[in-house]
């Protein structure tokens, strides 16, 4: 634009020189000095006109393409001017243009497909800007963070957001992967990268949940563990205590022989206590798939306080009801269900001992229970190894409440967690899918 414009200055200056050069020599001379003149004039408005088409044309169809560079307009093409170099140089901007639409065009697509296929992935995949707060996170890293939405986490850094993967994310180094264990049952594998976009490196965690392939494993070798255990001790324990059944009636006959029955019936007590206890653990496997159906949850916990209640007096414990005044509906099976509720609530008043409170709260949207207890708590080194077999922090536990608690929850499709937070309490707390 700026050479169009000197150019057609330099024309108009030239010109006016020349109509003032025509009337001077008009006025003061005649014959054949005016027709030069007039001569001079002609070939000067030609040579202009050709010094358009062969220069300031072209230049100005390239400063049009420089334009059409700045704004990005890759769809525009330039016009050809008749020049063969000039068209030569007008042909490859324009296959220049084309390349680029077509290059800007392949990575939409790359990047909407890119998109869909986060979106859509089983596995979590946070972002984070150079600020290390969160970019974007998709639809399966926000449910693993306990959000109902992207907004939920978006622009907050990762120590902002109140839950335990969160903080088991920030002990990741850059370029490691790590195995971890949560207290809500679930395992990760967190690997912590970067990738670079526009010559700056953006960290990014992948997530990939390991739950349901460790449960199988887990459950798959304990269940042949304690069928194997129980059957061998059962069909033992069953012997032993047919001999000593048979001793004991005929030792029961003779006289002086009551100490010797005695420490009979002891073995035999011994024996049916070792059976049950071996029972304990065959349950575990045997849980039945439950019967679901819509049942009031309010209901089924104000049944559990009547059946606990006696138990938490004798501990001077005392059961906080904070229901919702509606009654959330949940699809559950209310015998088994019970019985993960109850076993709650009596570690809750295990934890505690004596003296303290058990609160128990039912809210709606979404549909929650949370049992919380002013017990000793929980540590951290503790949290990750809750809901594996066996595991006990009971002097003379067994290890399979939790089990228990964790099988039923999940044949219900419940999220659930254990931990104790920053205010001293211990919550249990079960969300419904």
């Amino acid at each position: 634009m700026r050479v169009k414009g000197l150019f057609w200055g330099f024309t108009v200056l030239l010109l006016t020189i020349l109509a003032i050069l025509t009337y001077y020599v008009l006025f003061l001379y005649s014959g054949y000095l005016f027709f030069v003149v007039e001569g001079l004039v002609l070939l000067t408005v030609i040579y202009m006109f050709v010094f358009y088409r062969r220069i300031i044309k072209p230049l100005h169809t390239i400063g049009n393409g420089m334009e059409l560079l700045k704004e990005q307009d890759f769809s525009s093409r330039l016009s050809r001017v008749g020049q063969t170099e000039a068209d030569r140089v007008v042909d490859v901007f324009n296959k220049m243009m084309e390349q680029l639409k077509n290059e800007r065009l392949h990575l939409r697509e790359q990047n909407h497909f890119l998109d869909l296929l986060i979106n859509a992935s089983p596995m979590g995949v946070v972002i984070l800007n150079l600020d290390r707060e969160v970019l974007s996170a998709n639809p399966a890293a926000c449910k693993m963070f306990g959000a109902y939405a992207a907004s939920e986490v978006v622009g907050k850094q990762l120590s902002e957001i109140d839950t335990p993967l969160a903080a088991e994310l920030l002990q990741i180094p850059l370029y490691d992967s790590q195995t971890v264990r949560l207290n809500d049952a679930n395992i990760y594998k967190c690997t912590h990268s970067s990738f670079v976009d526009r010559g700056f490196h953006h960290p990014f965690y992948l997530i990939e949940t390991l739950t349901q392939e460790v449960f199988k494993a887990e459950k798959k070798a304990y269940e042949k563990v304690i069928r194997m255990i129980a059957h061998e001790v059962n069909n033992t324990t069953a012997g032993i205590t047919s001999t000593l059944d048979t001793l004991q009636s005929a030792f029961s006959e003779a006289d002086n022989m009551a100490d010797v029955c005695e420490v009979l019936q002891v073995s035999m007590d011994r024996c049916y206590s070792l059976s049950r206890f071996i029972t304990n653990f065959a349950d575990v496997v045997r849980i039945p798939e439950p019967q679901l159906q819509p049942v009031e949850l309010n209901g089924v916990v104000g049944s559990c306080k009547r059946f606990m209640e006696m138990v938490c007096q004798n501990r001077n414990i005392r059961l906080v009801m904070e229901l919702a005044e509606v009654s959330p509906v949940a699809e559950l099976d209310s015998s088994l269900f019970e019985q993960v509720l109850v076993n709650i609530i009596k570690n809750a008043a295990e934890s505690i001992e004596q003296d303290g409170e058990i609160h128990i709260r039912t809210s709606n949207s979404p549909v929650c229970l949370e049992i919380a207890d002013t017990g000793k708590g929980i540590d951290k080194e503790t949290e990750a190894k809750l809901f594996s077999p066996f595991f006990s922090t009971k002097p003379n536990g067994q290890g399979i409440g939790l089990i228990f608690i964790r099988e039923v929850l999940l044949k219900h499709n419940c999220t659930f967690s254990l931990r104790t937070c920053s205010d001293g309490l211990t919550r249990f707390k079960i969300l419904f899918g």
